[in-house]
């Protein structure tokens, strides 16, 4: 029987300088993963709380004091040899010049060139949680009409008008209106928000927006269906609809239900701790899906997750 992998609790700053810009170490070559960019930090020792640790490790590491802000996420990760929890503050302020004092290479990124780094697993949700929307808008079926119809519209304007920056348009095929509301939405709305289309590759591909793939859809395809700049995301259940949304280059995923919700009334709801076990073994963004609101993003970041996918919970008016 192997032995049991050990856990490790890690605790990393994302340092940020008046210009906006984030700090990245370089793991040296005596280390696992060496030559990949991270956000410097390391293991929490027995006896210390999260801020001593970080405290204590950017000094070693950096040679600055610094000052512990807030918490972004948590970040669950299976490697080979360890079970990983990334904690990941954020760090403003800090006294002396950031060097890297055990031979590190160390270098300053604008948060939009964050990608073009390789990082550990653990690492790249991180980068997403600071250059991407925390919540994913999935708007409702139109209800039949001319009322309907308006009353959606408006709903729509008013979740773009409260701040709603990533929205997956879900209109059946068979929608009479389809077409006009797609393109309306977009004429309306097209500066500012990351438009998703469901399941539609060639309309979204035709209109130079993403595509949203149902599972299915996913575990037949070969390779990447949209080029790069428009997004492709993926409806996950399992480990083997993440790994394939993961191999087929997705941006992003979510996944559920994690909670019960009215839309899927027979489905079982994963719960966090299994949301948190499945994000573990892949690297991409993901979120959780089902029962849920934008009150419980920090309760998703907790669990390594992007934010809250929603109908309900995200629609204006629910």
């Amino acid at each position: 029987m192997p032995s049991p992998k050990r856990s490790i609790h890690v605790v990393a700053g994302v340092i940020t300088d008046v210009r906006g810009r984030v700090l990245l170490n370089r793991r040296t070559e005596n280390r696992d993963m060496a030559g990949l960019w991270e956000f410097p930090g390391g293991k929490r020792e027995a006896g210390e709380s999260s801020e001593q640790a970080l405290v204590r490790e950017l000094r070693e590491e950096l040679g600055i004091e610094a000052e512990i802000g807030e918490w972004i996420m948590d970040v669950p990760q299976h490697y080979p040899d360890k079970h990983l929890t990334l904690e990941v503050r954020h760090i403003r302020s800090w006294k002396g010049t950031p060097r890297g004092r055990e031979g590190q290479a160390i270098t300053w990124v604008a948060p939009d060139k964050l990608g073009r780094y390789s990082m550990p697993p653990a690492d790249l949700p991180v980068v997403a949680a600071l250059r991407q929307p925390d919540r994913y808008l999935i708007t409702p079926v139109p209800e039949e009409g001319e009322a309907g119809v308006q009353r959606w519209q408006d709903q729509l304007q008013q979740a773009v008008a409260t701040g709603q920056q990533r929205i997956q348009l879900r209109l059946p095929a068979a929608h009479p209106q389809r077409q006009v509301l797609i393109e309306q939405a977009l004429q309306a709305h097209r500066q500012g928000v990351q438009w998703l289309l469901n399941r539609d590759i060639e309309l979204a591909r035709a209109l130079g927006i993403g595509v949203h793939l149902g599972s299915e859809q996913l575990l037949a395809l070969q390779e990447r269906p949209l080029p790069e700049g428009q997004l492709v995301a993926a409806s996950c259940h399992d480990l083997a609809q993440l790994q394939a949304a993961q191999r087929l280059g997705c941006d992003f995923a979510v996944l559920g239900p994690v909670q019960a919700t009215a839309s899927h009334p027979g489905a079982t709801p994963l719960g966090w701790e299994a949301f948190a076990a499945l994000r573990a073994q892949v690297s991409l963004p993901i979120y959780a899906l089902g029962g849920l609101d934008a009150g419980q993003v920090s309760q998703a970041r907790r669990h390594g997750g992007q934010g809250i996918a929603a109908i309900r919970g995200l629609w204006p008016g629910g």
